[in-house]
């Protein structure tokens, strides 16, 4: 039994307003090699969009090239073919300093593993990319933090650090730190994969409020076929190569 079938997503609902036709990223024939052990191919030709307010999901399996694409689509991997928009502007052969500011500002992200400073509280975790943007007051962001882990159901652990938080309760503070800078894109890597049931049904209710109701746009590679398949939109890889396109939402 699937799931996320208790949340009552009808395919009414996921082809309402929610999603709209503005392009927040596209990808043109991206591809990349590998050259260790020996050349080969591991991305090939991949084009597609994505959408303002989508939630959409990278699968395949192992070696599919799935992570790599997302890899390709943050901008910390810029060896590859091809060319990468984001919101209309061309990304490809920018400089690494502006690529850097791109991220901080248009990007969020969620990892398999959190990546928390265990030493650092919640807060100050969830606070650290706005001080590095450096485009509001200490108070203000302060105040940003703690309205994002109150979203995340956290603003009683706000002051605790992260190292006595339960696996759940981190990856929720790696989400709420990956929305500081309200970025336009979120993308995530495996973000379910060290959650149980349970917790994995509150994560994809996050993201699904996140992109429907805030407008986000939600990029994550997973191995969960229940939560794939919940999601607005799923592209599946093979070998390198885009072999399904969903554009169910979009017909």
């Amino acid at each position: 039994m699937n799931q996320f079938e208790n949340l009552n997503i009808t395919e009414q609902e996921k082809t309402a307003g929610s999603i709209n036709r503005d392009v927040v990223l596209r990808t043109k024939g991206i591809g990349k090699y590998f050259y260790e052990p020996v050349k080969f191919k591991v991305l090939d030709n991949i084009s597609f969009e994505a959408y303002k307010g989508e939630f959409l999901t990278l699968v395949g399996k192992s070696g599919s090239g799935k992570s790599t694409l997302l890899y390709c689509l943050s901008t910390m991997d810029t060896t590859y073919e091809g060319e990468l928009f984001i919101e209309n502007e061309k990304i490809t052969g920018k400089k690494t300093d502006e690529l850097a500011a791109l991220r901080n500002k248009s990007i969020g992200f969620i990892f398999q593993f959190h990546y928390l400073l265990p030493e650092f509280t919640c807060l100050k975790n969830v606070m650290l990319p706005a001080l590095k943007l450096g485009k509001h007051s200490y108070e203000e962001v302060e105040e940003q933090a703690y309205h994002k882990l109150e979203m995340l159901g956290l603003k009683d652990q706000a002051l605790k650090p992260t190292s006595k938080l339960s696996g759940g309760q981190q990856q929720r503070v790696s989400i709420a730190r990956s929305l500081i800078n309200n970025p336009q894109i979120i993308m995530c890597d495996e973000p379910t994969g060290n959650l149980d049931s349970k917790n994995t049904q509150i994560a994809f209710d996050i993201f699904k409020q996140i992109s429907h109701d805030h407008g986000q746009t939600i990029i994550a590679v997973t191995h969960d076929n229940d939560f794939a398949k919940a999601s607005d939109r799923t592209i599946e890889l093979a070998d390198g190569k885009i072999t399904n396109y969903d554009k169910k939402n979009f017909d």
